[in-house]
């Protein structure tokens, strides 16, 4: 028992619905989301941990050194110096002056960007606009411990944000909520906690993914205290009957509801029986018998009794899927 609990991991609900959950962890919002930015930028001050012979790195240090008054004969050759692309997420209503972390990760033959730090870099939108700048020490976690990649680092709040998006949230007369895991019945749930509580036809299920929310008028040019009204309202949570299976860590995710109809299984030493009715009092040792209201959990439970591996265990959920006797999906990853 020892061995298979190490191997094999089983995850399960408890029923067809999981507790109720509030609309904020279900859902975004469209037009409210984070956006990308980039730069390309130099981290100076290394230990002789940065690229040795990148000529994009050479000719971004002569630039460098022209732009502040020098004037090099030839390109600037340095083990000090690593070239970057810089990466951060723009939040949604961001301001002009907020900070923003910022990742970094080589470009070229460094070994190392420990104990650097990164010049001043634009950071662009998809739309070429400079929307940030970004500067500051160079921090890597986990070095002696060997858990992290020494080529990328973080600069926490190295960001500076130079240009707002123009989001006129509170203005808006409408708003669409979007299921983050879409479900037609879960969508008809929500649809309905939010008219029940703001006492209209106010939201209305487009489909399983998307929830049409009119903004009522005594609420007009409040949308952020609307929001934060419907965003804590709790609705029942509908899981499908779903199996996740991971081969090679032997882990099994199901829901509660995956249940099995009446099969009989022989999977090398071990014979699995689900029954449509009570067996009698002549029942062999060597077989597990269940009733057909039986879930996979209860499957499980039995088979990790007789000792079965998680390659049992992962053929046999298979076999019964393939053979339509077990009510639900199942996926593998």
């Amino acid at each position: 028992m020892k061995n298979l609990i190490a191997l094999t991991i089983f995850i399960f609900s408890t029923g067809s619905f999981g507790a109720t959950t509030k609309i904020k962890d279900l859902i975004s919002l469209k037009g409210v989301r984070k956006n990308p930015i980039i730069g390309y930028g130099l981290i100076v001050g290394l230990n002789g941990t940065g690229d040795s012979a990148s000529d994009i790195t050479k000719s971004s240090l002569k630039s460098l050194y022209l732009k502040l008054g020098l004037e090099p004969q030839k390109n600037v050759t340095s083990k000090n110096v690593a070239a970057v692309v810089v990466t951060a997420d723009l939040p949604p209503f961001a301001r002009v002056g907020q900070k923003i972390d910022i990742t970094v990760s080589s470009v070229g033959d460094s070994k190392s960007l420990a104990g650097g730090t990164l010049l001043i870099t634009p950071l662009k939108g998809g739309d070429g606009i400079i929307y940030s700048i970004a500067s500051g020490k160079v921090s890597i976690g986990g070095l002696k411990q060997g858990k992290n990649f020494a080529t990328t680092g973080r600069v926490p709040g190295g960001g500076i944000i130079e240009k707002e998006l123009a989001v006129k949230f509170s203005l808006k007369d409408k708003l669409e909520l979007r299921l983050i895991n879409p479900d037609f019945t879960t969508a008809a749930r929500m649809e309905k906690t939010i008219n029940q509580n703001l006492g209209g036809q106010f939201a209305r299920a487009k489909d399983s993914a998307t929830i049409e929310l009119i903004v009522p008028v005594s609420y007009n040019r409040k949308v952020v205290q609307l929001m934060a009204i419907v965003e804590n309202y709790k609705v029942n949570v509908d899981i499908p009957a779903n199996v996740v299976i991971n081969e090679r860590t032997g882990t099994i995710v199901s829901g509660g509801n995956v249940t099995l109809y009446p099969v009989a299984i022989s999977h090398g030493n071990l014979s699995i029986e689900i029954e449509g009715s009570k067996a009698d009092g002549n029942k062999s040792e060597k077989v597990i018998y269940v009733n057909k209201s039986t879930s996979l959990k209860d499957l499980a439970q039995a088979l990790n009794a007789f000792g079965a591996g998680p390659e049992d265990l992962i053929s046999i959920i298979q076999a019964l899927k393939k053979n339509g006797s077990l009510i639900g999906n199942v996926e593998l990853i």
